[in-house]
């Protein structure tokens, strides 16, 4: 028998809900199975805490349950992928999406998505086009390779090499160079996957000319060397140049495949950072095959482009996996837009806003920080100290490289406050370091994203009773 004094018996029943003039508006919103049902799971929310103690029945009122039900079906409809201000520090954070898109990709996405485009048509001779061409030509140009694929990503460009060139036959790689690429991915499953029968050579910290060429049997069909892009070896050590695999790859008859990871297009564009080889380097020391990420230092969206030797391209166009790693238009349209930034060096690395991020001087991120700090109020800007900090570059690419920022940091209770901005709308994800919350400005970009942060930290830290416990 239930109890009549149970408080929970108090709570208003969802057809009374309904009836309520403040209902209506929710109702044209909304619709009503989606109110009634969003009523039904706050009343029990509701439930749930009375029998608990955590509330009482004199706490909850009619329009507390109708708003409630209003914010439960704002957030349930919400996009699950929106905006974030990144104030972790990390340029290219793999959990953030990697490298924003330039001004120039954002473009061609509206003009290619919002309409047809001739994706898969040669409109000069009217007959069907080939998809891959609209942007190969640009990676021909800026590597001087002899021709180029896009594809999903540089897991699925390995892949499709190894599918399509060592199905069931034997693939070469240095013990020292099989990486895992994240995610849990391990080249050596990736391979496996593929159809390839994988062969280590060498130490994990030594690999030399004649292990490769005491590992090439009748069965070996390709030789990859993997920059170890996410992870540094140092000490006794000694790796095999690409050179020298080339050589032994012609002697052999066997092609030589490169995956460089990050894909830094062209040299010098990072003065802050260490030289990284280029794909066009890879591609004119002799390598087959060469890979990397568009989502990288390249500045581009996700992707896996592959140039070199047309023999070997014109192999892979011809693999049946290449449709299942093949892209589509508004990838392809973002990429072409990137890849025509770089025909101007000397514009790229302030059109690429993951350059850009990479390339200011320390100095100017500081002054970004002091200059925001200003805007805070009194009361708020005494809990906010500018710092120097260290960014990472992120996305798996120069491992144990700090560039040097700067930023806030702000003390006390941090866990709240981290709470808070990531709640926020759009969420500000910093990073908790010295049991503070650290806001580096150099993921936020100059005018828009500092501002946006420097104006939440404000609401965060201010006075008023929706954070009166930060």
């Amino acid at each position: 028998m239930k109890d009549s004094a149970d408080p929970r018996r108090d709570l208003p029943s969802v057809d009374r809900l309904l009836s309520m003039e403040e209902a209506a508006e929710i109702v044209v919103r909304w619709g009503r199975p989606a109110v009634t049902e969003a009523l039904r799971t706050v009343v029990d929310e509701f439930r749930v805490q009375l029998r608990a103690g955590t509330r009482e029945t004199s706490q909850i009122r009619e329009a507390d349950i109708l708003d409630a039900a209003d914010d439960y079906l704002s957030r349930r409809d919400s996009p699950g992928l929106r905006p974030v201000l990144n104030g972790t520090g990390v340029v290219l954070h793999t959990n953030l999406g990697r490298a924003p898109l330039p001004q120039a990709a954002l473009a061609r996405l509206v003009a290619v998505g919002r309409g047809y485009c001739n994706l898969e048509l040669d409109v000069e001779s009217g007959k069907r086009g080939d998809r891959y061409e609209h942007c190969a030509a640009w990676i021909r140009r800026l590597t001087g390779s002899e021709d180029a694929l896009v594809v999903n990503n540089t897991a699925a460009a390995i892949a499709l090499a190894v599918n399509r060139l060592a199905d069931r036959r034997q693939v070469i790689v240095a013990r020292g160079e099989l990486v895992e690429i994240g995610g849990s991915f391990r080249l050596p499953e990736v391979i496996r996957a593929s159809g390839g029968m994988l062969v280590e050579v060498g130490s994990t910290n030594r690999t030399r000319v004649k292990d490769y060429q005491a590992a090439i049997g009748p069965e070996t069909a390709l030789i990859l060397k993997v920059h170890p892009s996410n992870y540094r070896i140092e000490g006794f050590t000694e790796q095999t140049e690409l050179a020298d695999l080339v050589r032994v790859g012609r002697e052999a008859s066997i092609p030589v495949a490169h995956d460089l990871g990050s894909g830094m297009l062209l040299p010098g564009l990072t003065p802050l950072l260490p030289a990284e080889p280029t794909p066009g380097e890879s591609a004119s020391t002799g390598a087959d095959l060469v890979m990397w990420s568009g989502d990288k230092l390249l500045g581009g969206p996700q992707a896996g482009i592959v140039h070199g030797r047309q023999e070997w391209i014109s192999q892979l166009r011809q693999s049946p996996l290449l449709r299942a790693f093949r892209v589509d238009k508004l990838t392809l349209a973002a990429l072409e837009a990137t890849l025509a930034l770089y025909a101007n060096p000397g514009s790229a690395a302030t059109e690429i806003p993951a350059l850009a991020r990479l390339v200011e001087p320390a100095g100017s991120v500081r002054a970004r920080a002091e200059r925001l700090v200003q805007s805070l109020e009194p009361a708020t800007r005494d809990r906010v100290r500018i710092v120097d900090l260290v960014s990472l570059v992120g996305g798996g690419t120069y491992p144990g490289v700090g560039i040097p920022s700067a930023g806030w940091r702000i003390d006390g209770p941090y866990a709240r406050v981290e709470e808070a901005c990531r709640s926020s709308r759009p969420p500000l994800i910093g990073r908790i370091e010295d049991d503070a919350f650290i806001v580096d400005f150099r993921t936020l970009s100059p005018g828009d994203d500092d501002e946006a942060a420097a104006a939440l930290i404000s609401r965060v830290l201010g006075p008023g009773e929706a954070h009166s416990d930060v």
